[in-house]
């Protein structure tokens, strides 16, 4: 066999068995030894010309894999046509798709052909280089034991140290081995696990997980939901009633550890899982991470319109990154992704935030990060917060409701401004002129929250929107307030052209210092991701009135000044916040 050399393909220039040698597989194991070094020298594909006449050197050449790529007329001689055909290698497989790989002790115990995964040993997974050196693998540990320093605990410390996701995951192996981290991370679900189980009789029972799902369909959402906190592929969870249901323990479960008569449901389960995973397709084009933009396409008034979504997808695609948008269906998916972009209105008792911590659980870099939501979406919090760093804020009180005697209101200085703490867009906010108009608005919002925020009332033409991304300024807005009202949006506006105010975008040069540096700090103090912090100007001095994650940005209007540069610089913070992790989780296993 003589092998020519390309950069990305290994040419067959001619293979050859003496004739007294043929029928003996001869012709295949050179075949095999030149798959082999494709791969481990990280060619793309095998190539090679055959004689078009020949339908029974064809049709072996087809067995072994290879496929017709294009007819060479006259090749050979004038009227002798040649086949070109190719063989993909491994190598290409994995630069060019996500791929599902099993890694067992005995993958021939894996009798689901029909399966979108590869199984495979857990020999092949240490020592085949293609698995050393690419990324894009997603591997589902199944090995016979996870025990420490065993093949299955090396498995995952592997797969984490290769940059691959890897289900269970070395914390999650941890994890389980900890019972006070299992009874605080199940605590989110408490009220769940006690209407799942609430017509259980005796004290304890158990729930077989496999894939996320469960045979007893009654506890279908609580299967999904400890899946959700504990993603390993199989487990069991032990129950215990003690005056109410609580999780015991949970035990990692091995292929040799499921029942027969369970075999066919975990067919159907495992079916499901990898049949709705993108991960198993291919992309037309080689991306280096992978973003999920969570969106509401039902959502009136997003944070950004789809002009806007479109002009981040095309900047992530310029540097080498894939954008996908997800929806609130999609939470399984999570997984598949190095980052998540949240691009719906958030809240902490809603879905968004779900996504936020569940995807920081599995590792992902996201914008809003779950610290975010829960400290923006409060007044009260950033109120003590602004208060404690002496930042300027509107004159501001706490009212309490147990606490709270409405003939206080006599000594207050109208007109006022009453919040719901969580209040957004406007929502959840009320002017009061007088005694009478507080007292009706007070016991509103105090049916909705036990503490409400009252403010001085600052008027001012427009409010300050500074965009701040990684602790620096992104883009500066002037939101002028909307015809005849006095905030920003007048939802109960007839018309729908004044129910928002109109707006000036400039260039961050441009705007006083004492803004900016106030924006700045104001937002360091919530973190270091994405916020819009709204800010007044009044007699020369600069209030925070508040900082808000998930702020808008809409095509035409925060992009205005940067353009495209807007959202380059988006994707450059998603690229530099990914790759620190990926080091740091590189750094920490070596």
């Amino acid at each position: 066999m003589v092998l020519i050399k390309y950069r990305r393909t290994l040419r067959i220039y001619s293979i050859a068995v003496l004739p007294e040698f043929q029928q003996q597989g001869v012709g295949s194991f050179l075949l095999k030894h030149a798959m082999e070094f494709a791969n481990r020298n990280q060619y793309h594909r095998i190539s090679i010309e055959v004689d078009a006449d020949n339908e029974k050197l064809v049709e072996w050449y087809k067995k072994h894999g290879f496929e017709i790529f294009e007819r060479k007329e006259n090749y050979y001689a004038e009227g002798k046509d040649a086949f070109k055909m190719e063989l993909h290698t491994q190598i290409y497989a994995a630069t060019n798709r996500i791929t599902n790989v099993i890694v067992m002790n005995h993958p021939y115990k894996w009798d689901f052909a029909d399966i979108n995964a590869k199984a495979i040993t857990v020999k092949e997974y240490i020592s085949n280089p293609i698995y050393s050196t690419y990324a894009d693998f997603r591997i589902f540990n199944l090995c016979s034991s996870y025990e420490y320093q065993s093949y299955g605990y090396y498995v995952s410390l592997l797969a984490t140290a290769r940059g691959q996701r890897v289900i269970p995951n070395n914390v999650t192996l941890r994890d389980f081995k900890m019972p006070k981290v299992v009874h605080s991370v199940s605590w989110e679900i408490q009220k769940l696990i006690e209407t799942s189980l609430g017509k259980e009789t005796g004290d304890t029972f158990s729930l077989d997980i496999y894939f996320g799902q469960t045979a007893a369909k009654e506890h279908k959402l609580l299967a999904s939901k400890l899946y959700q906190l504990f993603e390993a592929p199989l487990f069991k969870v032990n129950f215990l009633k003690h005056q109410q249901w609580i999780i015991k323990d949970i035990q990692l479960l091995t292929l040799n550890k499921i029942p027969k008569s369970d075999m066919e449901l975990l067919h159907s389960f495992a079916e499901q899982y990898f049949s709705k995973k993108r991960f198993n397709k291919t992309k037309l084009s080689n991306f280096k991470y992978d973003i999920a933009v969570l969106v509401n396409p039902e959502e009136k008034t997003p944070p950004s319109c789809p002009k806007a979504l479109k002009k981040f997808k095309e900047a992530a695609n310029r540097k080498g990154l894939y954008v996908e948008h997800i929806t609130r269906e999609n939470i399984d998916r999570l997984n598949e992704f190095d980052a998540l972009f949240i691009r719906e209105t958030t809240g902490v008792n809603n879905y968004t935030y779900e996504f936020s911590r569940m995807a920081y659980a599995e590792g992902l870099i996201v914008i809003d990060d779950p610290w975010s939501i829960l400290r923006c979406s409060n007044k009260i919090y950033q109120n003590e917060t602004f208060k404690k760093h002496r930042i300027l804020t509107p004159q501001t009180e706490v009212l309490t409701k147990n606490f709270f005697q409405y003939e206080m209101l006599n000594d207050m200085k109208f007109p006022l401004v009453l919040k719901q703490p969580d209040s957004s867009f406007s929502l959840g906010v009320a002017k009061v002129d007088n005694v009478e108009q507080a007292t009706k608005a007070i016991s509103e919002l105090f049916k909705k929250s036990d503490m409400i925020i009252c403010q001085e009332f600052l008027y001012s033409e427009f409010d300050w929107r500074i965009g701040v991304l990684d602790n620096k300024p992104l883009f500066a807005c002037k939101y002028f307030m909307s015809k005849g009202h006095w905030q920003i949006y007048n939802w109960k506006s007839k018309k729908e052209t004044d129910k928002a105010g109109l707006f000036e975008t400039l260039n961050i040069e441009d705007v006083p210092q004492a803004v900016l540096q106030t924006a700045i700090k104001a937002a360091s103090l919530i973190g270091d991701g994405l916020y819009g912090v709204d800010l007044k100007m009044v007699n020369g001095k600069v209030y925070v009135v508040e900082v808000n994650d998930n702020p808008n940005i809409d095509s035409g209007v925060e992009d205005k000044v940067l353009g495209n540069k807007l959202y380059d610089k988006l994707v450059e913070s998603f690229y530099n916040r990914i790759e620190i992790a990926k080091n740091i989780q590189r750094i920490s296993f070596q």
